[in-house]
């Protein structure tokens, strides 16, 4: 869990989203997820215990329809809200903190590889230039008599699976992905470079 729920933080955050309105357990899972901008999103296993826990309480009820709890919060749920307004400014600013510096380091990660991906681009344009049957770049280098630019469709394969797999674990946001495709454009445009 994100260090800005500690210490039954994550139970007063769980009241403010309630306090907007009733919401089933899987909504509130999302409602964070978005929060977060995709960099975290809670398991229902954190979720539904701590809801069960605030409902033995008396701070939310439920009510099922269709196999699906939807959680409401109480008066009393109300009441802890009021009396930890401060905690729970706090708890947003904390929040705002965490998601500006996690899409700080993916930015940074991003353009990391993107400047990685670029200076392999540059070496293997100036290996084949040097000689078009020999096409080495600085993660391995292919025996002489290879077509290089098998050795390249290999490359950009394994590349392109490696994207699509950080980008389906990462849960990114809708501007992180815009970025990403922007790094990609550019390397695009590199490659055009290139060719002239």
């Amino acid at each position: 869990m994100t260090a800005v729920f500690s210490h039954g933080r994550l139970r007063l955050y769980l009241l403010k989203l309630l306090d907007d309105g009733p919401k089933h357990g899987y909504e509130l899972i999302r409602l964070l997820a978005d929060r977060f901008h995709g960099t975290y999103a809670p398991s229902a296993g954190t979720i539904y215990p701590r809801l069960a826990r605030m409902e033995s309480e008396g701070l939310v009820t439920h009510t099922a329809a269709g196999g699906r709890k939807t959680y409401s919060i109480t008066e009393d749920g109300r009441a802890e809200l009021r009396q930890r307004a401060g905690e729970l400014a706090a708890l947003e600013q904390d929040i705002n903190t965490s998601v500006s510096d996690l899409a700080a380091e993916i930015q940074a990660e991003v353009r990391g590889s993107a400047r990685d991906l670029k200076r392999e681009l540059r070496e293997a344009a100036k290996q084949t230039r040097k000689s078009p049957w020999v096409f080495e770049v600085q993660i391995g280098t292919s025996r002489p008599g290879n077509d290089p630019r098998d050795e390249f469709d290999r490359r950009l394969a394994a590349f392109a699976d490696e994207v699509r797999a950080i980008v389906r674990r990462g849960r990114f946001s809708d501007d992180q992905l815009r970025t990403a495709s922007r790094l990609l454009d550019g390397v695009l445009d590199g490659l055009r470079r290139l060719q002239r």
